[in-house]
């Protein structure tokens, strides 16, 4: 049976050098990107290529690609960097207004348009040295969530995705249907048959997860006829413009949308339980002071929110 390495035989600084080559796909971009010498990355190259029997980078006329080793590496390697580096930004004392860390939090595009700047701009004010990260998620990371808040900072996901995690509520909102404004069910008023047998565009449906609007939906009998799945909220109303397709969004979202000319936003034709959007987090950070910090601003920036769309007209 194969034994592991022990970590002291390891060069664990060509991690660094990996990772650079691996996304500038040249020596000399990476080497810049380092700020070392073009001789020092060609020699960290070359021991890579003898630790993993592999050239990593294939040279193509004047370019590099990657080989298929490489392109397995890319992930892994960024993934394992970001959690040496959430190891070494622990903190037995937080001091907002002096540290220097970077948070790393994933979200749709609809929670990076209404939550994520109100995030950012508390953030500017009381620790101008912490930086944030905003993710964008796919279904796959619905799927692989647990997994994954062991490499980052957090999630921002609505109940009905994720169960027994820590998390903080931050903000509710209500669903709307979205309709090309000459669609002829939404002129003679939506009824629920309508939503039955209307073509649909939906968000983030995976065999394991999928809108928990479209699953209320499902859970009411309804199944609906989906014509396009597109990872964007924010994408959505372009696939439903100039078709009879309908689409659910977040009414919170409406107000940071240019591209709802020539559609309309009606109330669903049933009761559909309002989103709960919540911040998700691993175990491990719960008495980790900065993380704590961290989450109290997304509970205040939640807060604002929620006062953002009190104030906005129905």
């Amino acid at each position: 049976m194969a034994t592991r390495s022990p970590l002291s035989r390891l060069d664990l600084n060509l991690l660094t050098s990996l990772d650079a080559l691996l996304t500038e796909r040249s020596v000399t971009r990476a080497a810049l990107r380092l700020r070392l010498s073009q001789p020092s990355l060609s020699a960290a190259l070359a021991r890579l290529r003898t630790h993993y029997r592999d050239p990593l980078l294939v040279r193509r006329g004047n370019e590099y690609d990657l080989s298929p080793l490489a392109l397995k590496l890319v992930d892994q390697v960024s993934a394992t960097l970001d959690g040496a580096r959430h190891i070494f930004e622990e903190q037995g004392e937080w001091d907002a207004e002096h540290a220097t860390r970077e948070f790393s939090v994933y979200m749709s595009d609809y929670a990076l348009c209404t939550i994520a700047p109100i995030v950012s701009r508390i953030a500017s004010i009381e620790a101008p040295g912490v930086r944030f990260r905003f993710l964008l998620q796919g279904s796959k990371i619905i799927d692989e969530a647990i997994e994954l808040l062991r490499s980052v900072d957090a999630l921002v996901l609505p109940h009905g995705l994720l169960a027994d995690l820590e998390h903080a509520d931050l903000w509710r909102d209500e669903w709307v249907v979205i309709a090309d404004s000459e669609n002829e069910a939404v002129l003679r008023g939506l009824t629920r048959e309508d939503l039955a047998e209307s073509p649909w565009v939906n968000t983030f449906q995976t065999r394991t997860a999928s809108t928990p609007a479209l699953r209320q939906l499902q859970y009411l009998g309804i199944e609906p006829h989906v014509e396009a799945t597109v990872e964007s909220f924010q994408a959505l109303p372009l696939f439903v413009r100039g078709t009879a397709r309908l689409g659910l969004l977040q009414r919170g979202l409406l107000s940071s949308l240019p591209s709802l000319q020539g559609l309309v936003a009606v109330e669903p034709p049933l009761k559909l339980a309002p989103l709960v959007n919540a911040l998700w987090w691993h175990p491990v950070h719960r008495s980790d002071p900065a993380h704590a910090w961290m989450r109290a601003i997304f509970v205040r920036a939640g807060v604002a929110r929620s006062a953002e769309i009190a104030s906005e007209p129905r």
